[in-house]
């Protein structure tokens, strides 16, 4: 196993389990059958599981587990790197602008948070965008500290892109860790690489094609995981 990719905790097993689950429900014997296969002790799964309920990330129903809100949310981002929610580009971006000063160190980090985890780059201090290629409605305009706009930039939107998100690196690990998936054969190490891949896919800009290298790696990425979410999907359904 490559040494930048350490194994799972029992809990990080479990909740990779479930924010791959789709609906994100799973038995507890599908989970207990998946643990068995990556090395977790049904034992030491037990314990995850209640610790991951006591803190709210998951939900018991009658005969299994489900997501908690918050990472019912984190599963939407991810899916939405997963799945390439793309639509047609009108060469237009979207652009966010704080507009209420006096906010705590909290409040600015946790606009932070959302803005970049709607997939868009601070232009300067204050002023966000992206292009507005995402088929998903930018919930962040109902945020009363921003105004949002549409915008066109007079500049090269390529050039502009290559200023905003550093691409050549994202492409880069992304290619790392697409051979350490492939690498990996111990159930272990595959499912460690493959939500490592899919943590590498919710910072995905998801740009329109003709604003990205020629190389880019992440349709590739996207099959991988699809793939190897397959595999364990196969694995956890099948009869025990």
């Amino acid at each position: 196993m490559p040494t930048d990719v350490a194994p799972l905790s029992a809990r990080s097993v479990v909740l990779s389990l479930l924010l791959g689950a789709h609906p994100a429900r799973l038995t507890t014997a599908e989970l207990t059958r998946a643990g068995d296969h990556v090395g977790v002790a049904s034992a030491t799964l037990r314990v995850a599981l209640s610790r991951a309920v006591a803190a709210g990330d998951l939900v018991r129903f009658d005969g299994g587990y489900q997501l908690g809100e918050r990472l019912t949310s984190r599963q939407a981002r991810q899916d939405e790197g997963v799945e390439d929610a793309e639509s047609e580009w009108d060469g237009s971006w979207e652009m966010a602008v704080v507009v209420v000063t006096g906010r705590s160190g909290a409040e600015r980090a946790a606009l932070r948070e959302e803005l970049s985890g709607a997939r868009l780059a601070e232009l300067r201090e204050g002023v966000w965008t992206r292009p507005a290629n995402l088929r998903r409605s930018p919930a962040y305009a109902a945020d009363p500290v921003l105004s949002t706009f549409r915008s066109v930039p007079d500049e090269d939107p390529a050039e502009l892109a290559a200023r905003l998100w550093d691409l050549p690196a994202w492409a880069d690990t992304g290619r790392r860790i697409l051979a350490q998936l492939g690498a990996a054969i111990a159930p272990a190490d595959r499912l460690a690489a493959a939500a490592h891949l899919v943590r590498h896919l919710t910072s995905d800009p998801l740009l329109p094609p003709g604003l990205l290298p020629a190389d880019w790696p992440g349709a590739e990425l996207r099959d991988a995981y699809s793939a190897y979410q397959q595999e364990l999907l196969t694995l956890t359904r099948q009869t025990a």
